[in-house]
């Protein structure tokens, strides 16, 4: 399969399908935390950036890598200044500065392995944000001005996740509400 085919045949489709290499991955339903957690998160990140030149965007909106081929929907994203599209469908972003993954068991290893491998090709990209749902914690990977990537682990009550390319400092809490997950003192 073709990239064009690839889009025209998902711009129909009931289900929404990764793209890599003319195969098709289909997206399989999430759970009822990650669907929280990732809510949570998207409306925290939209709060904050009322006034700024930022838009959240859902797992909705498709994500290419030019530079890999990759077509992925993350769970959330955050684009800043001009929004860059593949065509005029407008379904195809091309520079987003944050993106955030809720990990699950089955797409947990591709997301912080070869799927962020790909995103690093992304030269708009400056925060990749994984966020577990079975505890407090996310690892939040920043990109350093010598264009490798620090890790940073946040995690447990009171901990604040800071994203500094869009001037965002979100407290876990907030992340996690209503997930009933218990919050370990760090």
């Amino acid at each position: 399969m073709t990239p064009a085919e690839y889009l025209k045949s998902e711009r129909v489709a009931d289900e929404k399908h990764e793209f890599l290499g003319g195969e098709l991955f289909a997206m399989s339903g999430g759970s009822h935390l990650h669907s929280l957690i990732a809510t949570n998160l998207a409306g925290e990140l939209r709060n904050r950036l009322k006034g700024k030149p930022g838009q959240t965007l859902n797992s909705d909106m498709r994500v290419k890598v030019v530079a890999t081929g990759l077509y992925a929907y993350p769970d959330v994203q955050v684009a800043c200044g001009d929004l860059e599209f593949e065509d005029d469908h407008q379904d195809s972003l091309l520079n987003p500065k944050v993106i955030v993954e809720v990990l699950s068991p089955t797409t947990a290893s591709w997301d912080r392995g070869k799927k962020f491998w790909h995103y690093r090709h992304l030269e708009s990209l400056a925060d990749y944000v994984l966020v577990a749902q079975d505890e407090w914690l996310i690892e939040h990977y920043r990109l350093q001005p010598n264009g490798g990537w620090l890790l940073e682990t946040v995690e447990g009550a009171g901990a604040t996740l800071r994203l500094e390319s869009v001037g965002c400092e979100i407290p876990l809490a907030e992340i996690y509400e209503g997930t009933r997950l218990e919050a370990k003192a760090r």
